[in-house]
């Protein structure tokens, strides 16, 4: 990718031309056309919704409209004495002010303006539960069931969710769906619930639907974003790559050079060119320049997002910032080779690792970490312990009782056969723990004598070594109706004893554009380049590299989206005479 002059003639113009079609691009998109700008929206898949449409779809949102209603203090002082504990001195306060100020406005706008419909949680604690300006509840945000259909032909050009996110082939369920379904045999309300899922999505089979219609987590928010970016009247363009930036002497990017159907086509941008691609979790090269143990890494964000937009930055003169801690939002990840030889990736994000009666095992057998910590900090400390015992893979250990009634990883809660994923090596089964470690080539008397310390720290409800169950976002993820004092910690006893090897990954790349609080990409000298912004994961974290809660990617990324059309159609009405 390289800069160009811009031509004398143009093929094609709008005001402004955003490059991704995630929730940062989306949202400024809907934005700016909602107010008088004509917006037109580059996606380079034959698909829409970007990394937000395979998300969990949680928008990080403190001190908004809802609380009161909930029952919750929140302030803005709160969240920022918050994030303060958890970002110190990382922190760009520019940046988090810009954040803490908008985000709440954010919602509603997108409220009144949108068909975005964001529900608070009312229990639903920030990730650092214990720290001071911690909610138990509140911020975090889900998006309100979507129907695909709605979407009329453009629903299959929605990008469908992960396959670990559906049942029978494509059913989405979310949070709430799952307890429903594990509980349909205990209450009828749940029976009811979980017969209505079922009964829509053969309805929609039936209709030659090739998936459920029914869209929750993130696809209910992309589908939201979707259509309120047609609703608005942006102009879609899918199958569309971009070839070069066109930047005038003075340094303001004018435009684009694109290919779409086999055509080379320039694009003149009036107000600006906004950089929303995803980040750069498919690129190799850039992997292994920015992130710990790349050739041991695999990513949950769509390949497809290799860095197109920063490095189109950093051929406008940008630059990538160096505040964050980490460049990555870390997720384990368990991988299972498919007969035809691709690789199905499952994230353990919150429904295994902190149920009650399960552990994580290093190379030598020994617990390393807090299993119930956030998917951020559980990579964390595997990237921190391999560099002195070997760490990846992690092994998640649990036996009969936990796995029949949670699963692990993909392997599904309930009665069945488990044939599939222990063929495939995905699943390792034994009747002893010794055994077990056998079959993990670990060393027997260690596992064995790890399982056993945890097995009494468990019967005891207090996890001495690392604290499992004792934080209140611990305390949320684990199984409120288990009859132990920690709702965390159980015995390991029952076999036979079940294992998943998970090595470490992401959602998403932190690492982007040093942008000023507008979400201006600035120089090496932090000047604003003229007609260039940037949003979602091509602009650098706002939390610099941390996870403070569920959200902390899409609640900026639809935040600075709107920050970014908002400014524009302001700069555009101010400008007219």
């Amino acid at each position: 990718m390289t800069l160009k002059a811009p031509p004398e003639r143009w093929d094609e113009e709008a005001d402004v031309v955003i490059l991704g079609s995630g929730a940062g691009g989306l949202t400024a998109a809907t934005v700016a056309a909602n107010e008088g700008l004509h917006v037109l929206l580059l996606e380079k898949l034959p698909v829409f919704g970007g990394g937000a449409a395979i998300s969990g779809g949680v928008v990080w949102v403190p001190n908004h409209g809802g609380m009161d209603a909930l029952g919750v203090e929140d302030s803005r002082e709160k969240a920022a004495l918050y994030l303060r504990r958890i970002l110190g001195n990382r922190a760009r306060w520019d940046l988090i002010d810009a954040y803490l100020d908008t985000a709440p406005e954010m919602v509603e706008y997108m409220h009144a303006r949108s068909a975005v419909k964001l529900v608070p949680r009312s229990v639903g604690p920030d990730y650092y539960s214990e720290e001071e300006g911690a909610t138990s509840g509140g911020r975090m945000m889900d998006p309100v069931i979507f129907d695909g259909r709605e979407l009329g032909p453009a629903f299959d050009q929605l990008r469908p969710p992960l396959p670990t996110f559906l049942l029978f082939g494509g059913m989405m369920v979310g949070k709430y769906d799952i307890e429903a379904l594990l509980k349909a045999h205990k209450s009828w309300s749940a029976f009811r619930h979980s017969a209505a899922l079922v009964g829509r999505y053969v309805r929609d089979r039936l209709t030659f639907h090739r998936r459920g219609t029914r869209l929750a987590l993130g696809n209910a928010l992309a589908g939201r974003l979707l259509r309120s970016a047609m609703d608005a009247g942006v102009d879609l363009w899918n199958d569309t790559s971009v070839l070069d930036l066109f930047q005038s002497a003075d340094g303001t990017v004018s435009g684009l050079h694109v290919e779409r159907d086999g055509r080379r086509i320039r694009v003149k941008a009036n107000r600006a060119v906004v950089l929303a691609t995803g980040g750069f979790p498919g690129s190799g090269d850039m992997m292994r320049a920015h992130i710990p143990f790349p050739d041991l890494h695999h990513s949950m964000a769509p390949a497809a997002n290799v860095g197109d937009g920063i490095r189109l930055g950093l051929a406008a003169g940008g630059r990538l910032d160096d505040i964050n801690r980490d460049n990555g939002f870390w997720t384990p990840v368990s991988i299972l080779q498919q007969a035809d030889g691709t690789l199905l990736k499952c994230p353990h994000l919150i429904m295994d690792r902190a149920k009650p009666g399960l552990i994580a095992v290093n190379g030598v057998g020994r617990r390393f970490v807090n299993e119930a910590s956030s998917y951020h900090d559980f990579v964390a400390a595997m990237h921190r312990d391999h560099a002195y015992v070997p760490t990846i893979p992690a092994t998640l250990i649990c036996d009969h009782h936990f796995i029949r009634k949670y699963g692990m990883g993909l392997v599904r809660p309930g009665p069945g056969s488990h044939r599939k994923f222990l063929k495939a090596g995905y699943l390792f089964r034994a009747d002893s723990i010794g055994e077990l470690a056998e079959a993990l080539s670990l060393p027997p008397e260690t596992l064995e004598q790890t399982v056993e310390q945890f097995n009494a720290d468990a019967r005891s409800g207090v996890d001495r070594a690392f604290g499992k169950g004792d934080s209140g976002y611990n305390r949320y993820l684990g199984d409120g109706d288990h009859a132990g004092a920690n709702p965390c910690l159980a015995p390991i006893v029952r076999a036979p004893f079940y294992a998943v090897r998970v090595y470490p990954g992401d959602i998403g790349t932190s690492l982007g554009l040093r942008t000023d609080a507008g979400a201006r990409v600035v120089d090496d000298d932090d000047r604003p380049i003229p007609g260039l912004y940037a949003c979602g994961n091509d602009m650098n974290s706002v939390m610099a590299g941390t996870y403070p809660s569920g959200g902390i990617t899409l609640g900026p990324a639809m935040t600075f989206g709107y920050a970014i059309g908002r400014d524009l159609a302001a700069a555009a009405q101010q400008a007219a005479p």
